[in-house]
């Protein structure tokens, strides 16, 4: 199979980091990660379950660090971005119509990728166990097909919301007008390109140089400069966590001619 060995994954500790991230930030705030996490106000013992929530983030990142718990860690993190994902269907079904409610889900489902690819590679479970069909190089392949799906609201929100984007684009950059069109067409094509194998190695990479782009020129200023307001230290952390998803999709995407040396029953290990 084509998939990175899981001593070879940097995506675990990226994502380690991210999580621990969102982790603190919900103990530290009693809350939710705002927009990224939308659990309805009403919601019984609303403030209780965003505790438990920063303190299962921190666990599973920690978890994710140290190499006797990284199996387990990457078997709760699937499900538990599954069930992230699914917080956002409520919106989807009440106004399918805006596309900033896909935009949202996109950004979930791109983290839910990264956390599948994971499980397909790291999470290490017996041939007999009921959920062994989600790993493997199969299941990686569908994980990929997610974070291609995924890319394509995600882009196309910033030309839906070009003012919106336009004002997150650093002052001192030049031209600062075509970048939301720019990198809203950029994230598109990488979506194409993984969706229809089009060098497709070459896109993944593209999105999560674009993704990393984002994180350190747009909210880790804003998360180091006063007032380190809420918004700010959890929008960089959930990029920093989309980031860490977008690479590991990067690193266990086969290139073209991988795929076409491949035959059934040969193994090949990226390492």
């Amino acid at each position: 199979m084509f998939l990175s060995s899981r001593s070879r994954q940097p995506a675990l500790t990226l994502f380690a980091l991210g999580l621990i991230g969102l982790g603190a930030a919900a103990l530290v705030y009693g809350d939710f990660a705002m927009t990224w996490q939308p659990v309805a106000a009403w919601f019984p013992l609303r403030a209780p379950l965003a505790y438990a929530a920063g303190l299962l983030e921190l666990a599973v990142g920690i978890g994710l660090l140290v190499p006797a718990s990284r199996a387990a860690a990457v078997r709760i993190l699937f499900p538990g971005l599954i069930l992230w994902a699914l917080l956002k269907v409520p919106s989807l079904l009440a106004a399918p119509q805006i596309e900033g409610v896909w935009l949202g889900f996109g950004e979930l489902t791109l983290l839910l990728s990264g956390g599948w690819t994971l499980f397909a590679c790291c999470a290490d479970l017996p041939a007999s166990s009921l959920f062994a069909f989600a790993t493997g190089e199969r299941s990686a392949r569908l994980a990929r097909r997610l974070f291609a799906v995924s890319l394509l609201p995600i882009g196309l929100s910033h030309f839906i919301y070009a003012k919106e984007t336009l004002d997150l684009v650093p002052a001192w950059m030049p031209f600062r007008h075509i970048w939301p069109s720019v990198t809203g067409a950029g994230q598109i094509a990488s979506g194409l390109g993984v969706l229809v194998n089009l060098l497709p190695r070459i896109a993944a990479w593209a999105e999560t140089l674009q993704i990393a782009l984002y994180t350190l020129l747009i909210w880790l200023p804003a998360a180091l400069t006063p007032p380190h307001t809420r918004l700010s230290c959890t929008a960089f952390s959930i990029s920093w966590t989309f980031g860490a998803a977008a690479f590991a999709v990067a690193q266990n995407t086969p290139a073209p001619h991988a795929l076409r040396g491949f035959a059934p029953g040969k193994t090949e290990v990226r390492l």
